[in-house]
Parts: C-alpha cells; structure tokens; sequence
C-alpha cells in the first residue's frame, strides 16, 4: 500500500492560531463560521470586537463569548500532529500554578501523568507512537487506575431559581468537573424538575443568558474571576423575563 507523507509545515495554516500565529492551545472554534483560534486569543479579542478575526462576520452584535465553543477534536489533532507540543503545555501550566503559589488543578496532573508514562514507555521500547494496540492497551490501564471524574479540576456551583414559574432545587449546592458545560447543567436541572426538555430552560451568570456549549471553567474565568467561590447561577424558562 501505498502512502504519501506530508510534511508538518504544508498544513500548519490549519493548525495554527491567526492571532498569535501558534499552534493552537484550547482550540475555541467560532459557532457561527467555524474558524478556530486559541481560546485565550480569542476571548481577549472579543473583549473589545463582535466579529470573527479571520472572516469578520458579525458573531454576535452584544454577546460574541456566548457564540464560541471548544473544539476537543481540533485540539486532539493538534496534538497528535506537533511532538512534544501538549507536554510543553502541561508543563507551562504547571511552572504558572507554582509560581502563584496554587496547587495544579487535578486535570492537570492526569494529563502529566498519562504524557510521561506513554514518553517513558517509548523510551524504554515497550511502544512505538505508531502502534495503536499497544496504545489502547494502555489507555485501557490508565482508565482502570484513574478516576478522571474526581480527577478533573472541580467547580462549585449554587444554583436558584429565580422565577416564580419553576421551584427551586432540593439541593442547589453541587460540585462538579470544571470541563463540564453550561447543557450538562440545563439537562441536569431538568432531570431533578421533571422538565419535558432541558431546551425549556436558561442559565445566567451575573444576570446575562449563558452559552450551552460553555465549559464551567470558561464562566468562572470570563464572569467569576475575582469573586468567590461557589460559583452562583440562576435558571429559568426561556423566554422568561426578569
């Protein structure tokens, strides 16, 4: 069979941000256009535009943040295709937690662990990068040995009702992994109010209407910064005003 091999530099136009011109670090893809960018370069640059750098399409005229989403799977290409590049960033998180002091969140430290057994198994010659049995072999050990649902940099939310035409929650305090998103938490409420469809319900931060596809640690970032914790969030059905 034959293969033809593509030199990295032929599809970095593809792979890289078009605002720092590197690799891309938490791919965020534009819903609207689907052009992707660092998720850091891009919500810096909604702070002060609506559109998107590239095509300039208008994302939206108020709220362009509710209208970007990451892209896990951009993000698993890129790092599949650069070496040493998502070491590298595990490794730079790590030295920013240390030097402010801060304990590197738990997500953090399960990607460092996973990096440096597959680096050390191929070092050591029990795997070669191109064998995917042996790669699922150990993917398949890690997940045994791992609970990446307590693992995960956790996020603690209240959440209240605050309109008269849903009860509130039995229990409105919950932790949960910082990856999970802004619908895991509409379907969420939804399950414990017996709702016919989570698509009934909004939630807000700070009194503005969140995004589905945003991560938790993407709100607390953008609109919890310097508050603190738990993370307060208000729902209520769509539509619904103030």
């Amino acid at each position: 069979m034959l293969t033809r091999k593509i030199k990295l530099w032929d599809i970095n136009a593809h792979i890289t941000c078009r605002l720092c011109n590197g690799y891309l670090i938490d791919a965020t893809t534009v819903t609207e256009c689907l052009h992707t960018f660092c998720r850091s370069c891009l919500v810096k640059y909604l702070e002060e535009n609506n559109t998107c750098p590239t095509c300039r399409i208008v994302i939206h005229q108020s709220h362009p943040l509710q209208y970007i989403g990451h892209d896990r799977t951009m993000q698993d290409i890129v790092y599949k295709l650069v070496p040493g590049l998502q070491e590298a960033e595990i490794r730079k998180q790590r030295e920013f937690y240390h030097k402010l002091g801060m304990e590197v969140p738990g997500d953090i430290k399960a990607e460092m662990c996973a990096a440096k057994l597959h680096v050390e198994a191929v070092r050591n010659g029990e795997s070669k990068p191109e064998e995917n049995t042996t790669k699922d072999t150990t993917e398949e050990k890690q997940e045994e040995d791992h609970d990446y649902h307590r693992s995960d940099e956790q996020v603690s939310i209240c959440l209240e009702c605050n309109s008269s035409k849903l009860r509130g929650l039995k229990r409105k305090w919950i932790r949960c992994s910082a990856q999970a998103t802004v619908l895991h938490l509409k379907k969420f409420i939804a399950k414990k109010l017996n709702l016919s469809s989570f698509n009934e319900l909004d939630i807000l931060c700070n009194e503005e209407i969140l995004g589905k596809d945003h991560t938790l640690k993407f709100v607390v970032v953008t609109r919890w910064r310097f508050k603190k914790s738990p993370l307060l969030l208000h729902y209520r059905p769509k539509m619904d005003l103030l």
